[in-house]
């Protein structure tokens, strides 16, 4: 246990009368604490609930960020994009990744997932179990949290355990493990759109954020997406109708065994879903310089 940490579960777990943001220095000692082990298991979960109640402020996850960046072991990928998802996985719809990624691979773009033990709080399938269960396509790269950054993933049995999420929840979904200039993340809640910018963008030539299925980047009906480049940040609207797509989403759960199944026998509509998908990706790296254009480009292969 460590006597020094608990000057920031006071910051975070006073109560809204005597909270207090915590300073880059201190979110960093914080973060480090947590990662070496100097904090114990019952500190972290109490720091991780009282940080997410306060809530997280984008300093916060800065500093946080960075000291995730030096634990970080990188093995760049040329010409790829980084798609951020959620560990908590997906639990009602299919990934649509690995149906889309071979759609790209002729224009030389190479597919970046990151993933690693189940987190708190939907109980959904992984990206690590996707990437486990069927043949990746050539062009798909997915880096395991386990070896690129174990000090995180070693948090994993106290983040289970404390059955919520928390700011690590957001902080994971981009560590640039790929060492990419691209990157494509999912947002559940539109107000997350400011703080994803602040937090991830300087680290990208473009970041996408798109307001996607089930809070990953996949766009399965009508959505939102901002484009971050340098100091601008446009948004646009995304509508599978428009490109034909008809395509019913779930919003029960299917178990894991159907999930994997449609990736093995997916539907016309689905690869439909995967097209759009891959069209937005060629957009992202400026292949295209429109989703329409990147839609009529793979529809012309």
């Amino acid at each position: 246990m460590s006597d020094a940490f608990i000057r920031y579960i006071k910051c975070v777990g006073t109560g809204a009368k005597h909270n207090r943001d915590l300073t880059y220095e201190e979110m960093r000692d914080a973060m480090e604490q947590m990662l070496d082990g100097r904090a114990s298991p019952e500190q972290c979960a109490a720091f991780l609930l009282g940080w997410r109640l306060k809530p997280e402020t984008a300093t916060e996850f800065r500093a946080a960020l960075d000291v995730l960046d030096e634990n970080c072991v990188r093995k760049p990928v040329d010409n790829g994009i980084e798609l951020g998802y959620p560990f908590d996985g997906k639990a009602d719809n299919p990934y649509i990744f690995t149906l889309a990624a071979p759609m790209v691979a002729p224009f030389g773009i190479r597919v970046i997932v990151n993933g690693g033990a189940l987190q708190p709080s939907k109980k959904g399938l992984t990206v690590r179990e996707v990437c486990e269960s069927v043949p990746l396509p050539e062009n798909i790269r997915y880096f395991d949290q386990k070896n690129y950054c174990k000090p995180l993933a070693d948090l994993s049995p106290i983040r289970q355990k404390l059955g919520l999420r928390t700011g690590l929840n957001t902080l994971e979904r981009l560590p640039d493990a790929g060492g990419c200039d691209t990157a494509l993340i999912g947002v559940f809640h539109k107000p997350y759109v400011k703080k994803y910018r602040e937090v991830f963008a300087h680290r990208y030539r473009r970041l996408v954020i798109a307001k996607g299925n089930e809070g990953t980047p996949e766009i399965f009906g009508k959505c939102r997406v901002w484009v971050c480049e340098g100091d601008r940040c446009e948004e646009r609207i995304v509508d599978p109708k428009r490109f034909g797509i008809d395509y019913t989403k779930s919003f029960d759960p299917i178990t894991k065994s159907e999930s994997l199944s449609h990736l093995a026998s997916p539907s016309d509509t689905l690869m439909d879903i995967a097209k759009l998908n891959a069209g937005l990706w060629l957009f992202c790296k400026g292949v295209a310089q429109t989703i329409e254009e990147g839609w009529e480009m793979l529809n012309d292969r």
